[in-house]
């Protein structure tokens, strides 16, 4: 069932909404149905960045020399 909703938005916005709309073959109301539904909707799949956020900082000091600890550590690994 659907039901009416009164929203009060700049004039300008609305024509350029409107023209959007139009060149999108649909509606200015399903294009908010449609937004609505999306931030409504509950996140299936976690945001990389928010994983990334949750990792351990790894224990290297900020004056360390990023290339040299690479390759300290490929040579460990391969004997060389």
């Amino acid at each position: 069932m659907k039901t009416r909703l009164n929203l009060t938005i700049d004039e300008a916005l609305l024509e350029n909404i409107k023209v959007y709309a139009s060149k999108k073959n649909t509606s200015v109301s399903e294009l908010v149905e449609t937004y609505f539904k999306s931030i409504t909707r509950p996140v299936k799949k976690k945001n990389i960045i928010d994983l990334v956020e949750k990792l351990d900082k790894p224990a290297i000091s900020q004056q360390s020399d990023l290339k040299e600890l690479y390759y300290q550590d490929q040579s460990k690994k391969y004997g060389f």
